[in-house]
């Protein structure tokens, strides 16, 4: 079936017994006007229990399934073009939010470069526009929280305005617990550490965060904990493997407070150091958001969900585990959920 078609297909009640097949079509949801549908059927786009329909005069009787088979509705003004190509990891869904494993290089709302190939895209085919919150704007359907476009791992969307608003909420009282596995250069000597710094747009180039003691700036808070060492090298002076815990969401905080303390995360284009070959291979920054644990707000149900390390970086491990000094305690619980 072409990709501008879509099927639809209604189930014949019993306030739909014995009515005209335009008239039934009609009254369903989605469907045009009464002479619009005598158009489909005149077309030959309709069919009752898989068999053409042939008058739009023809009764439909109780149980009777009808199938239409038109063109996909233009979205109104406003409204993002559902994208049905992207693939949508879920790993919790119900009738007010869903868990979602997001691919690197997938933006997670239009912006320059990018209109329908985005997260709120894949979300708007898989839900509806009209079955996502719209808190954030219109061209940011349930979206809660942003993923960076070349971060990977778990994120959270809304249904509906309401359910939207309480898991922002969630996360400005710190509350949605949000953890990330991310590889930084050289060696971290404590096991646990925080760093709460004022952060802003950079002056100097806009594409950028940081630190900043400027009033403008807003309060970002992360702590971490070491799971594994990795001695020097060569052309390294080691790396360390930490889990990061966001209890703030400004843009890149991982990767600006990381590179604030000295330890760029690896492969980071914007914050880290040298070129490919540097960054052991990897081509996008070494940060999976693995872990998302909170309150369902409308269920009150404890939503716990981890992820594993998706393969580019797991690689990056595997290769340096002959370098390995060895993990902490951390280390020893969280790496086996990880796949490493």
């Amino acid at each position: 079936m072409p990709s501008s078609l879509v099927q639809r297909d209604f189930l014949v009640g019993p306030e739909g017994d014995g009515r005209r097949l335009d008239a039934f079509l009609a009254s369903c949801e989605g469907m045009p006007s009464r002479s619009g549908c005598a158009r489909l059927i005149e077309s030959g786009a309709v069919t009752i229990n898989g068999t053409s329909a042939t008058s739009k005069s023809e009764s439909v009787l109780l149980g009777d399934r009808v199938a239409v088979t038109m063109p996909e509705p233009e979205p109104e003004p406003g409204q993002l073009r559902a994208n049905p190509d992207i693939p949508l990891d879920i790993r919790y869904e119900d009738d007010y939010l869903m868990v979602l494993s997001k691919q690197a290089g997938l933006v997670c709302h239009p912006a320059p470069g990018h209109v329908d190939d985005t997260l709120a895209n894949a979300l708007v085919a898989h839900c509806g526009y009209g079955h996502l919150g719209l808190l954030q704007g219109e061209d940011r359907p349930g979206i809660v929280h942003r993923l960076d476009r070349d971060t990977s791992g778990l994120m959270v969307a809304a249904k509906d305005d309401a359910t939207q608003k309480a898991l922002q909420d969630l996360i400005r009282l710190r509350v949605l617990d949000r953890r990330y596995i991310t590889l930084v250069w050289g060696p971290i000597a404590f096991d646990e550490g925080q760093i709460t710094t004022g952060i802003a747009r950079s002056r100097r180039d806009r594409l950028r965060m940081a630190v900043t003691d400027d009033p403008g700036a807003r309060e970002a808070i992360t702590t971490y904990r070491v799971l594994e060492r990795f001695e020097a090298g060569r052309r390294d002076e080691g790396y360390t493997l930490l889990e990061c815990h966001l209890y703030t969401g400004r843009t890149h905080q991982i990767r600006v407070h990381m590179r604030h303390i000295g330890h760029p995360v690896i492969g980071d284009p914007l914050y880290g150091r040298g070129d490919v070959r540097q960054n052991l291979g990897l081509t996008r920054q070494f940060l999976h958001s693995w872990h998302i644990a909170f309150d369902h707000p409308v269920t009150g149900e404890r939503i716990v969900r981890a992820d594993t390390l998706p393969h580019d970086l797991l690689d990056i491990l595997v290769g340096l585990r002959e370098r390995s000094e060895g993990r902490t305690a951390a280390g020893d619980e969280i790496c086996p959920q990880l796949g490493y």
